[in-house]
Parts: C-alpha cells; structure tokens; sequence
C-alpha cells in the first residue's frame, strides 16, 4: 500500500526497550508512505538512540525529570503548532493520552488502555494475552492504514559508531549484558561468573555491556572470572556502538531487558535468559538467531509479574537459580 504524502507524530515515551520495539512503527510507515514526513517523540534520555535514523525528519524530546508538567505544555504548544496530519501513540499512559488529544491532529490513534482515548479518532485494544509480540500489538495501530505484513524494529549506528568498535572486534568474541533494572529479571552474577569461567577457550573475548550504572556489577563479574578475556565495557558505549558491536557478536547474551532488543534491531544472534518473566508477555527476541532460556522446572509463581520485582516474592528465585551454565552454553555449540 503506498498512500499520499503525511506528517505523521509516533509517540512513545517509556522507556530504551520500548523505544525501540517502536521503531518498527516507523519502518512500516516508510514502506506505506515514502514520500511522507515521520517524527518521533520520546523522553529526554533516548534520543541517542535514533540518531542517523534515515526514516525520521526529526526527534522531539520530553524532560520529564526537569519541570516535567512545564516542559510537557511547551511540547503540546509545540506539537499544535507542527499541525501533524496523524497522531499514532504507543504509550499507554494520560501524559502522552493528553498530547494526542489535544494535538489539532486530525487523526489521532491509540490504545484503548489509555485514559484519554476517549479523546483519540481511533483506538485499539492491548491485549497481553492475545499471544502477540508487541511489535504486532503496536502495529495493529496502523494496520487501518498500511497493512496486516509485520515489520521489524531497526537502528541505525553510523559508520562512525561501527569504526569505535571495530578495535574489540577480534577473533570470535561474545558480548554478555548482565544487569537489569530489576533484580528479578536478572540472572545472577554468580551464575554469570560460572557460565563465563565455562566458555570455551577459542572464544577470545566476552565483552561486559551495560549502562554506566552497571559498571560495578560488570567490574565484580570480571574481576570474580580472573580472566584475561573479560573485558568490562559498561559505561564506555553508547547505545549504537553497542548494538554495533552486538551485531557482529557470535552471540550476545542478555536477560530479558533492554539489550535483548538492541540485538532485535539490529538483526544480532541473541540467547535470552527469562527468570520471573515470560516470553508469552510478548516481548521475546526478534533476530533470525535467537535462543529463549528459562527455567525447566513447573513454578507455579512464574511469572509474578509483568515488570518483575526488586526481590523475589517467594524469597528462593528458583525461576534464575535453576538455569545452568550447559543451558547457556547450548546455543554455541
């Protein structure tokens, strides 16, 4: 389907993972409307990673942590004045509900669960339990105007980001994410420290990847492994020079968070380690290569929940403590 030219607003203010899953909004919209003009909306924090984006005129950016209710009608008076054709908001909360509302946009689509749909042109219901990758909940926001093929999320590192990686990629190496922001969604460092001491040898490298608040962790991982291979990179790369160097990675392996979907983007082999959540959610890997890991044993408490917790509900965190190092392992043998 290829429509006449628009000036179409995505919006999606949650957090790096859902940035970009959202992405594969834009690439649908492309494909229907290539002669149109695509803007993004995220929160102040992202907006790095779509940087070189080849598909989007421009990036607009919320401060929600500075003056947040301020900085929010300056975006509206903003986002009134660009008078954007269509609306299509994927976060789910009365903020960005607002935004679209009140946008002078003709059409303004969103999900149901939002409080302001009431206000939207059109709505759509998401459905956690419709057994749909949220990529596929998210594009049922336009399939009204493009169609039902699904396309998949994409980042753009640039030859720059590619070149600042190139000095770690020597040999066959592995790139391992370990942290999460929370606890429950997190394998732990002890049993990345076993899976990482029984890697074999002719893997020269395993890169530690993760924010510059995951440096300690990283360091304790490394330093617990005593070994020459482990280098701890959290903190030193952005967003797309880590997807840039996850993308020629043997594999990457990550728990279920952010990383996961950087791999997704960029098309990247991936090993997914899922503890108290579920791939059902609906927020699995997307790559060609890509492997779900998760606990063999019947928990009747998993999953406890969507988000996951700062400590395990039932205190013994069987659904992270019963994955071995041979489980992990499987996908690069």
């Amino acid at each position: 389907m290829i429509g006449k030219p628009q000036t179409f607003l995505v919006i999606q203010t949650a957090f790096i993972g859902d940035v970009i899953l959202a992405t594969a909004i834009v690439e649908k919209l492309r494909k229907s409307y290539p002669d149109s003009s695509i803007d993004f909306l995220l929160r102040k924090g992202n907006e790095s990673l779509l940087n070189n984006h080849p598909y989007l005129r421009e990036v607009l950016i919320w401060d929600k942590k500075k003056g947040k209710i301020r900085n929010l009608f300056r975006l509206l008076t903003s986002i009134r004045n660009r008078k954007y054709e269509t609306i299509i908001n994927i976060h789910r909360f009365a903020s960005s509900g607002m935004i679209t509302a009140l946008s002078g946009a003709h059409n303004r689509v969103g999900f149901r669960k939002n409080p302001w749909s009431f206000a939207f042109t059109q709505s759509i219901t998401h459905d956690l339990n419709a057994n749909l990758h949220e990529i596929d909940r998210n594009q049922k926001l336009i399939e009204s105007i493009t169609d039902k093929q699904r396309e998949l999320p994409k980042l753009y590192p640039s030859p720059v980001d590619f070149d600042t990686v190139s000095k770690f990629k020597l040999g066959k190496y592995l790139c391992v994410a370990p942290t999460s922001v929370w606890f429950t969604k997190q394998y732990p460092a002890t049993q990345w420290v076993e899976f990482i001491e029984s890697v074999p040898m002719h893997y020269d490298r395993i890169y530690l990847l993760g924010a510059p608040t995951d440096k300690g962790v990283c360091e304790s991982i490394r330093n617990a492994t005593m070994s020459d291979r482990v280098h701890n990179l959290a903190g030193q790369l952005s967003f797309l020079e880590s997807a840039a160097l996850m993308k020629d990675a043997t594999m990457n392996y990550v728990n279920d968070s952010a990383p996961m979907h950087l791999a997704s983007a960029m098309n990247a082999p991936v090993s997914a380690i899922f503890c108290s959540t579920v791939p059902a959610f609906g927020f699995g890997p997307l790559s060609d290569n890509s492997f779900i890991i998760e606990s063999k044993e019947k928990l009747t408490c998993r999953p406890c929940g969507l988000h996951g917790h700062k400590a395990c509900p039932q205190k013994h965190f069987k659904c992270a403590t019963t994955i071995g190092s041979n489980e992990l392992l499987s996908s690069i043998e």
